[in-house]
């Protein structure tokens, strides 16, 4: 996969493009490491084709909530302008961004699917020698202490210091997509899509106790500065991008990197968060 480190300067998406009927539909698939996922690809492939990545309308990823981000992410790195719709059905576990795997009418579902429209967080994180390093988030943008003892952060939104100083095990910046995710662990809100925020969800907070978080406005612009770096070294993590020893962290959503995820109709994107909001 591409490294996701690389420089991020992208062009404004394009406006999106009609999509294919179910006849003319180019379908790409793209499987998990597992043997389940591994024979799921082979009869699929089998039975409507394989696509070359570059040519596909949609990419169909067969595995679990991890390996569609990874297909999100090649996606983005194959075409940063208009990446490739990817349609996910799980041959994984939990499988909550992904829909039931059914072989037949595939073609069908791909082409009467729901497009929701995600927009990564870009973060920049300050190394203590003075690197830096940039690399986008599509669930979110964590920080974790790296030792036995906690993390001190200060946290400032749109210029403005919020919080002088928490001691946790870290924090993180999650979009809608993954608010259900390491964030809905971590304690954090359920944020529908489309609801124009993003949650910054503390881990395991010591000190002030009863902070919960925020829910903070999708401009926002929200910056992480770590306190006695040397003592209580803090690493940053995007997706899959982790960066060590960091000083300082800047996290934004990144308006010109659009990602597109199909949905089946009957079970849509919306549906799903607000059944896991009543699920008990």
């Amino acid at each position: 996969m591409t490294d996701p480190t690389l420089p991020l300067a992208v062009d404004p998406p394009a406006a999106p493009a009609a999509f294919p009927t179910a006849d003319a539909l180019r379908i790409a698939f793209a499987c998990a490491d597992t043997e389940e996922a591994r024979t799921a690809r082979n009869r699929l492939v089998h039975r409507y084709g394989n696509a070359p990545l570059a040519e596909a309308d949609a990419i169909v990823a067969l595995g679990g909530d991890g390996f569609l981000l990874e297909t999100l992410h090649r996606a983005l790195a194959l075409n940063r302008t208009r990446p490739v719709p990817v349609y996910g059905m799980n041959r994984g576990s939990v499988g909550f961004l992904l829909n039931a795997y059914r072989e037949d009418d595939l073609a069908e579902r791909v082409a009467a699917s729901q497009h929701v429209q995600l927009h990564p967080l870009r973060m920049v994180a300050t190394r203590v020698n003075g690197e830096r390093v940039e690399a986008l988030g599509i669930n979110e943008v964590s920080l974790l202490r790296e030792t036995r003892q906690a993390a001190k952060l200060r946290i400032t939104v749109d210029g403005v210091v919020r919080l002088p100083e928490l001691i946790c095990d870290g924090a993180l910046v999650a979009t809608p997509a993954g608010s259900t995710a390491y964030n809905l662990s971590a304690h954090g809100p359920i944020v529908p899509m489309g609801a124009g925020v993003l949650a910054l969800t503390p881990i395991s907070a010591f000190r002030p106790r009863r902070w919960r978080g925020a829910l903070l406005p999708h401009t926002a612009a929200i910056t992480f500065d770590i306190h006695e770096e040397g003592k209580r070294p803090v690493s940053a993590v995007a997706d899959f991008t982790e960066v060590r020893e960091v000083l300082r962290v800047e996290v934004k959503e990144c308006r010109e990197v659009s990602l597109t995820l199909l949905f089946d109709q009957e079970l849509n994107f919306e549906e799903r968060i607000l059944k896991e909001q009543f699920a008990p």
